[in-house]
């Protein structure tokens, strides 16, 4: 069946209590403090271990025919997340938006390793690779009684596979994120500029066919359970390519989380990006967006 929910599901959901202290709040304290010490790496998206993901679709994808033998694909693998940030500079006040805003390298690898196949050497199926070179203006100007606009970046981003031949996918984008927030429900709209490449380069020319030009994403607290739904081009291709996915993080020590992960439709990583599934993942998280 497929799943394609907008993100305005969640709109709807708000907070009945303001928190003291928001989430966004203390998500940027924690990051000063680590701003402050020598070769400081903060976290940056979600830092996650799924050992069990499960994808339906894995033996019938056609860009791995002839790539692998028959049965080799397992639809149950282990996917993980890494990704950090390291702070370059920053600028205190800007004469235009008289904010600070600061400097950053980022980098974020996100793998799927067939770790349950007997019949080889448990290869990784896929990996994700992003590094980008991102600005944050931190803004937290109050746009009504119940909404804040938080901050923004802005991004130079490439994605790509590192693969060869027919299996190999990448791109480079211009990239904007824009955060509000109301209580306990942040929202993030990211809209992106693909970076046009010769035709003769262009691994995935219809690229944006199924990841559009934008997501948008709603990210809501209840205790200490965080809930991320994320929607990606179902608006602008009339819920025909597009993806959603679905995240819980919820509390299981005092140094790991519970982690939940659902996707449904096109672009679950760059080798997929044209191809249907869906997925569900369980494991743990050391770091989520809040």
């Amino acid at each position: 069946m497929r799943l394609f929910f907008p993100v305005y599901i969640l709109l709807a959901v708000t907070s009945s209590a303001a928190m003291a202290s928001s989430s966004i709040d203390q998500r940027l304290k924690e990051e000063e403090k680590l701003k402050e010490l020598s070769f400081s790496i903060i976290p940056h998206k979600p830092n996650y271990l799924l050992p069990f993901t499960y994808n339906e679709m894995i033996k019938d994808y056609d860009v791995y025919q002839g790539a692998y033998s028959e049965g080799e694909q397992r639809s149950i693998e282990m996917k993980f997340q890494v990704s950090f940030k390291i702070p370059l500079f920053a600028i205190d006040r800007v004469p235009l938006f008289n904010d600070p805003i600061a400097f950053y390298f980022g980098y974020t690898q996100t793998s799927f390793w067939q770790a349950y196949s007997t019949d080889n050497s448990s290869p990784f199926r896929e990996s994700n690779y992003e590094p980008e070179f991102f600005a944050v203006w931190q803004s937290d100007k109050k746009l009504s009684d119940n909404w804040d606009f938080k901050f923004a970046t802005a991004s130079f981003t490439h994605q790509s596979n590192g693969q060869t031949g027919d299996l190999s996918r990448s791109w480079n984008r211009i990239e904007g994120n824009f955060i509000f927030e109301n209580n306990n429900l942040a929202i993030t709209a990211t809209p992106w500029y693909r970076i046009p490449e010769s035709s003769n380069e262009d691994d995935n020319a219809d690229l944006l066919d199924y990841y559009g030009h934008g997501k948008l994403a709603a990210i809501y607290t209840l205790g200490n359970n965080t809930f991320t739904l994320t929607s990606r081009n179902n608006l602008e291709s009339d819920f025909s390519k597009g993806s959603v996915s679905l995240d819980w993080s919820f509390p299981v020590g005092s140094h790991v989380r519970g982690y939940v992960q659902v996707f449904s439709g096109y672009g679950n990583s760059l080798i997929e990006y044209n191809e249907y599934t869906n997925t569900i993942g369980l494991g743990i998280s050391l770091t989520d967006w809040l």
